[in-house]
Order: C-alpha cells, then structure tokens, then sequence
C-alpha cells in the first residue's frame, strides 16, 4: 500500500479548492466518456477559470485548449493532472517553471517523486483524489457531482438491448 505521506490533508485540499481561481487540467479529453470529462464539464460550471491542456484539441466543452502549460495566459493556481503515473515528472517540472502554487494528481494517480520534487519547490501536493469531488465536498454540491446517486460506480454498466 502507498503511504501518500506527501500528500495534503483533507481540510488543506479543501483550503486549495477554496484559494483557487484558475486551474489548468493536463490531458484532458474531449471525449465525453472520460472521466476527465466529466471533471471539466463540472468545473466550467463553478467559477473557477478553466484551462484545458492538450495538444490533440483546439477546444474541450468550448473552452479553448493549450498545447502546454508553458503557452496559458497566465499562471494557472492548480494544475490538476489526468496523465499515467511515469509521465507526472515533466509536468510536474512544467508547473514548477512557470510557478503554479499547486499540483493535483488526479483519482488513482501518486508518484512520490515527483511529489517531494513539487514539495520542495513549495508547491501543495494533492494525489490520489478527484478535484470534481472535492470541489463539490467544498461547495456543498456533493450530490450534484454524482456520489450517492448511482452515477459514479465501479461495475460497468450493462447494455440495454
């Protein structure tokens, strides 16, 4: 089992959520089954500035894409992060250089390197959880976000013939 031990409590994600006014989602998808997907659709509904990052997309929900963090407009608060594990480093790195306050390793995501590497640059670290979720817990909206409906579930859905 992983200790997460560089990762924040819960009462300091929800102070991050609270601070926060912009935040850049790395490898977010456009399509719609993703649960990337679905964090984006939530977040464009809050008031939070949502930045997409992806290369393969000029638009994401119609936001407007970015190729990489390094060409946002400004410097985003949180950088949340949809990316397999081995490729957290050099975004983590990116978001180190352009001076985020945050990185967010999003649900079943941890890499402990490249957490103390954020740490040590003074950025909070969040691993291994959904900032749809946490957001929701923050701002009360946690039905909404889809937990306790049936919505979000471990077992696959079944077909309807």
């Amino acid at each position: 089992m992983v200790s997460h031990r560089l990762t924040v409590a819960r009462d300091d994600c929800l102070g991050i959520i609270a601070g926060a006014r912009t935040v850049a989602l790395v490898g977010v998808s456009a399509d719609e089954r993703r649960a990337s997907y679905f964090v984006i659709a939530y977040l464009a509904h809050t008031l939070l500035k949502i930045y997409p990052i992806n290369p393969k997309y000029s638009e994401i929900a119609g936001i407007k894409c970015y190729p990489n963090l390094a060409s946002l407009p400004l410097v985003p608060d949180i950088v949340v992060i949809f990316r397999k594990a081995e490729a957290i480093p050099p975004i983590v790195e990116e978001a180190i250089h352009i001076g985020s306050k945050a990185v967010w390793f999003q649900l079943g995501l941890h890499n402990e390197q490249a957490a103390a590497r954020a740490q040590s640059q003074g950025l909070a670290v969040i691993q291994d959880r959904c900032i749809k979720l946490e957001h929701a817990r923050w701002a009360g909206k946690l039905r909404w976000a889809g937990a306790n409906t049936g919505v979000i579930s471990s077992r696959r859905r079944k077909r309807l013939h």
